[in-house]
């Protein structure tokens, strides 16, 4: 359906209606308390006493948000307590240009701005938009999935970062701001109970210890049972279990000196991340995609009738929205987080100058079993053991001095940025107890031999005829595609042992960010970094799958041998490919491979900004921004499982294709902020050029890392070379090679005070995000990969082009005694967009609107407080991410003539978003 008219009609009937009116649909300006500590700087006392006033340190010192020239959302800790966000997956309801969702893992969940972000769970790909938690970089955004305890606010940058401190990122960034230790004693209590079972537990308390010194502690405790049915296993997935503690102490001993040291210390022991089957009544693309048949017609799937006759019950694969997932017996999805560190920060103000010091180190450390094919069918599974887990051990240190110069005519600020990430992965996938017979059954079934279709059978063809025609229509290669067929029925619990993959990041930076005010009116930023980052990479495999050793000395010469014939030729492709599946082979087993690769980039910024009236700021901006490039740690990545190791130079020789560019943009703004009393509105508009664009895609039987440009000339093999399916056409002149993503648009924001205890935000952000219309793979301008064939010209994925959000707080007094009352409500409104990478279109997620909602009593002072809160109030059914199935692709068959269909016969699973939870919360202050 077309945005405009979702948008018309979601206006008409959502409750977002309303709110979105007072603003014209404007994006939030999110923070509804002045309350919000600086963290880094005082605030300016004519800030502080206006209770309208929301600050910021967006450029690294304190401003009220409608002074900053930036694109900036700040959310308060008063709306995130309303809108019951715990983690950054909430900030969605309130910050419209941004969307946090997490698929296969939360170890790696994902942030886009604008449509931008990293997609996939790839540990060697770094965040789009990272995350800072009291000014220190975490290594990926998915950290930001953790409980965050008692918070100050959160600030949302859209754009290039980097001149300012810290890490730099080519879409935005996340900063989280908790709440400092106080010299006054207080506490806070809270006790929350929901459906299912949801119990959260939280306590904060903070208070001097002498004159100069205060602390603070906080703590959380979370159970719930899982939003998802495993009745084979008789267990729930995607649960909660966790706890978090954090303490800080604050030493302010004079008035030019502060040092604040922070420890915190994360644990979960959880079910993460089941998925269900798509079907055409949750996507219509998937046609007639599920309905089973051998031999496959063009309306039948011969790949739904293997996995029913292996045991995968029907009903799955026609269940819409229903949670009851297909698990193998046995098979778990069990796992443990561990996040920790500590980190120091040191403010000391010379008087002419301020020292800011941080330092930190964090080790975070995620394991994750799964039945990774997500079906009744044991294909894939990965164990839950020490032998599968990813870890990060992180040092950084920054440092930035600041001040004034020339009376005041330039506020300068210079510094430096450190950090050392060194990174492990194990692994240990393997294929199922049913694997086997299923690639068996899959081959037989999807060609020319489906007569012989048998699947209780040997071979799973019908005895004594069936291979007897499968070796007479083989010729001379006959008796060896029989042997192959033998083997491959036996290739059962097989694979990688303990992988490891080991990479040793270092990155430094020097940055310098400067406002030049040219009058009282006109000011100009200028700001320059440089960065170096440096990343030495390793591995070590273990795997014990000697079935795909002995198929390809069975009929490697079969496929590629001119005297073979064509039924023996795809015979053999077939079974090499399906017993060397993901380079899964003992061909590598006690093999070790290295690499390393360094870059050094300058980028920068300059804004103009212009306050024709002390309510009204003006501004454009350029912003050159850069992400670091690095290894795909996946070994499916070294080339494709036909040829063996040993026949294409070793796997040593092969590291190089691990590797993958940085990522660079070029960000154009122009915007407006009007801010007066009761009233704040503001209007960007935005152009971002990627180059290089480190796209992530599964095809269904491995992960492509993939850079991606565009094409200002013509592409080799003519107009339609883009979307062709040969990798040898498609081609582009290096001299041609140009950005290949853009995402443009505005942004619209409001917020409105009518009366007193009333509050109404509303907004709206366009974003035109997508590729060029030409698209080649990396800057040397080589095709792009096949399975990515329906990029071009299309929107990115997770990039809707509406989004619209609101909000209503209304805390009316009750009588005299001090009480006063709480109604909240909030919404997201969501036009059509894809969901995954390849943009496939049986991934299409519907457009949507998600209404959170708060009712309570408070007493005097907000001393105690009674609400009940219910999030995703409509219980909207919807698809963070579909994916191609894993290995789960049916044969060629009779073709479909729908051309709807570019997967062929390949079935699509789904990671469904939370349904509607609610509850009631007893809260307590002192």
């Amino acid at each position: 359906m077309k945005s405009s008219l979702l948008c018309a009609r979601l206006l008409r009937t959502s409750a977002l209606g309303v709110s979105l009116a007072v603003a014209v649909g404007a994006v939030p300006a999110f923070a509804q308390d002045s309350e919000a500590d600086t963290q880094d700087a005082a605030p300016q006392e004519s800030a502080a006493d206006d209770s309208n006033v929301i600050i910021v340190t967006a450029q690294g010192r304190a401003q009220a948000l409608s002074d900053v020239p930036v694109a900036i959302s700040a959310v308060g800790a008063e709306v995130m307590q309303n809108s019951g966000a715990n983690d950054i997956r909430q900030l969605n309801q309130v910050a419209p240009s941004l969307l946090v969702s997490s698929t296969g893992s939360e170890a790696n969940g994902s942030a886009r701005i604008r449509g931008i972000g990293t997609v996939g769970d790839n540990p060697g790909l770094e965040s789009s938009v990272p995350v800072f938690i009291d000014g220190v970089y975490r290594s990926r955004s998915g950290i930001g999935l953790n409980e965050l305890g008692e918070i100050d606010r959160v600030e949302v940058q859209r754009g290039p970062q980097g001149t300012l401190g810290g890490r730099n990122s080519s879409a935005g960034l996340i900063s989280i701001y908790s709440k400092k230790p106080e010299f006054q004693f207080g506490g806070t209590g809270e006790i929350t109970y929901g459906n299912y079972d949801y119990w959260r537990l939280g306590g904060s308390v903070t208070g001097p210890i002498t004159d100069t010194l205060a602390a603070r502690l906080d703590g959380i405790w979370v159970k719930r049972d899982g939003f998802y049915r495993d009745t084979t296993n008789n267990t729930d997935v995607n649960d909660r279990d966790r706890y978090f503690l954090r303490g800080q102490l604050l030493f302010e001993p004079t008035d030019a000196l502060s040092v604040r040291l922070i420890a915190d210390y994360t644990f979960r022991d959880e079910k993460c991340c089941a998925a269900t089957y798509v079907d055409n009544s949750v996507n219509p693309y998937i046609g007639d995609l599920n309905n089973p048949g051998v031999p496959a017609t063009p309306t039948t799937n011969n790949i739904i009738q293997v996995l029913a006759d292996l045991g995968q019950p029907l009903s799955a694969f026609n269940q819409g929205y229903s949670r009851n997932i297909s698990v193998s017996p046995g098979r778990s999805y069990a796992g443990e987080t561990k996040d920790y560190g500590f980190s120091g920060q040191i403010d000391y103000d010379f008087g002419g100058a301020t020292l800011t010091s941080i330092t930190a180190y964090r080790e975070y450390r995620s394991s994750q079993a799964s039945d990774t094919d997500y079906g009744a069918v044991d294909i894939l599974y990965r164990a839950p053991s020490d032998d599968a887990y990813r870890q990060f051990h992180t040092f950084t240190q920054e440092l930035r001095l600041q001040g004034e110069a020339f009376d005041g005519t330039l506020d300068w600020l210079v510094g430096g940025f450190y950090a050392n990430e060194k990174l492990t992965v194990r692994d240990n996938l393997r294929f199922g107890n049913d694997y086997g017979r299923f690639a068996n059954c899959r081959i037989i079934s999807g060609g020319g031999l489906a007569g012989l279709y048998s699947p209780n059978s040997p071979l799973c063809v019908i005895p004594g005829v069936g291979q007897a025609t499968i070796a007479g229509a083989s010729g001379a290669s006959g008796p060896d595609i029989v042997a192959a067929f033998t083997a491959l029925d036996g290739l059962n619990d097989l694979g990688t042992i303990n992988d490891r993959y080991y990479q040793n990041g270092t990155n430094w930076a020097l940055f310098t960010h400067n406002i030049v005010h040219i009058t009282d009116t006109l000011d100009l930023t200028l700001g320059l970094r440089y960065t170096h980052d440096k990343k030495k990479f390793s591995a070590d495999f273990t795997n014990d799958n000697t079935v795909c050793t002995t198929i390809q000395s069975l009929v490697l010469d079969d496929l590629t041998s001119p005297t073979s014939n064509a039924t023996a030729k795809a015979l053999a492709g077939g079974l090499i490919g399906l017993g060397c599946q993901g380079n899964s082979t003992a061909e590598l087993n006690g093999v070790s491979i290295d690499d390393q690769r360094s870059e050094d980039e300058w980028t920068g910024t300059a804004i103009l900004s212009w306050k024709p009236t002390p309510d009204l700021l003006t501004y454009a901006s350029f912003a050159r921004g850069y992400k670091a490039g690095g290894f795909n740690l996946d070994r499916s990545a070294l080339k494709s499982p036909i040829v063996p190791f040993a026949l294409s130079g070793g796997a040593q020789s092969l590291v190089g294709n691990l590797q993958f560019d940085p990522e660079l943009v070029d960000s154009y703004e122009i915007g407006a902020k009007y801010s007066t009393g009761p009233l704040s509105l503001g209007l960007t508009f935005f152009r971002s050029d990627f180059k290089n664009f480190q796209l992530n895609t599964f095809n269904g039987s491995v992960f492509i890392v993939q850079t991606i440009n565009g094409c200002s000339g013509d592409l080799t093999g003519g107009p339609d070379a883009d979307t062709d399916t040969d990798a040898t056409t498609g081609a582009c002149a290096a001299d041609d090679v140009s950005w290949g993503v853009r995402a443009e648009g505005f942004e619209l924001e409001a917020s409105l005070v009518p009366a007193p205890f009333f509050r109404m935000a509303a907004g709206l952000t366009y974003s035109n995000t997508k590729f060029r219309d030409e698209l080649v793979g990396n800057k040397q301008g080589d095709p792009l990969d096949p399975a990515l064939r329906k990029l071009p010209g299309d929107n990115l994925s997770n990039a809707p082009e509406l989004v619209a959000t609101g909000s209503i707080t209304w805390t009316p007094p009750i009588g005299s005694s001090g009480l006063t009352g709480l109604v909240y409500i909030d919404g997201r409104m969501t036009s059509d967009y894809n969901t995954g990478s390849d943009l496939f279109p049986q991934k299409e997620q519907d457009g949507y609107a998600l209404v959170n909602a708060r009712v309570g009593v408070r007493g005097p002072d907000e001393g105690w407080a009674v609400e009940l809160w219910a999030q995703n109030l409509f219980n909207k059914q919807y698809a963070q991410v579909a994916f191609n199935s894993p290995f789960q692709a049916g044969g060629a068959g009779a073709p479909f003539t729908d051309p709807q269909y570019p997967g062929g016969r390949q079935i699509f699973s789904q990671f469904l978003a939370e349904p509607r939870t609610y509850g009631v919360t007893l809260r307590g202050k002192f």
